[in-house]
């Protein structure tokens, strides 16, 4: 009998493309660390290379390898993590090769709050997973929906049994100076700010 978790974590360390929930809206991913893989998911999605791909991650620790966490980073994490916050921030030595459109300088991370997308990253690692839609468009809130968006690029689709239709994470800036928010999303963007209040 295979294991679903274990077939999506290993196609994504193959470079291939793989679907799973997310806390948010399901997510289409890969690892970031391969050209070829973050080339066949912005082709996938018709996604702008200008944007760049966010990396989930399995814990804080995970984190701190791909992104340079600060002080105010270290207080979202401790406060929202898990949950539907993306923080952006400069890249450690780790990450800075990494081909994920955007600014090459910076990263988004977020660790997701669903026990599916934590099962797959704790045995892949990190991945870059972008919402599963075609760039501009809604995200399907069933996998039948999913594999009609994306078909065979799609090596596994790991769903949920009941529709996933959340909104998608908020984004906050912490990569240079003053705190941005670069999203509004799922968590309340007066709740982000009043979790750095101390900070």
């Amino acid at each position: 009998m295979t294991d679903p978790i274990q077939d999506a974590a290993a196609a994504a360390l193959a470079g291939e493309l793989i679907v799973m929930p997310t806390d948010t809206v399901y997510g289409i991913g890969t690892r970031p660390d391969d050209p070829a893989a973050t080339a066949r998911l912005f082709e996938a999605k018709g996604r702008p290379r200008e944007l760049e791909l966010p990396v989930l991650v399995p814990s804080t620790g995970a984190a701190r390898d791909v992104a340079a966490l600060d002080e105010r980073a270290e207080v979202l994490v401790g406060r929202l993590w898990p949950g539907p916050l993306t923080i952006v921030l400069p890249r450690t030595d780790a990450s800075r090769p990494w081909d994920l459109g955007g600014d090459p300088a910076t990263v988004g991370v977020r660790m997701p709050h669903h026990p599916l997308a934590l099962a797959v990253l704790a045995r892949a690692g990190p991945l870059a997973v972008s919402s599963a839609n075609r760039s501009g468009g809604p995200t399907p809130a069933e996998c039948e929906g999913l594999e009609r968006t994306f078909g065979d690029v799609v090596a596994v689709f790991l769903c949920q049994d009941e529709p996933l239709a959340g909104r998608p994470s908020t984004v906050i800036d912490l990569s240079r100076g003053e705190p941005r928010i670069l999203r509004a999303g799922a968590l309340a963007e007066g709740d982000v700010l009043a979790a750095l209040a101390p900070v």
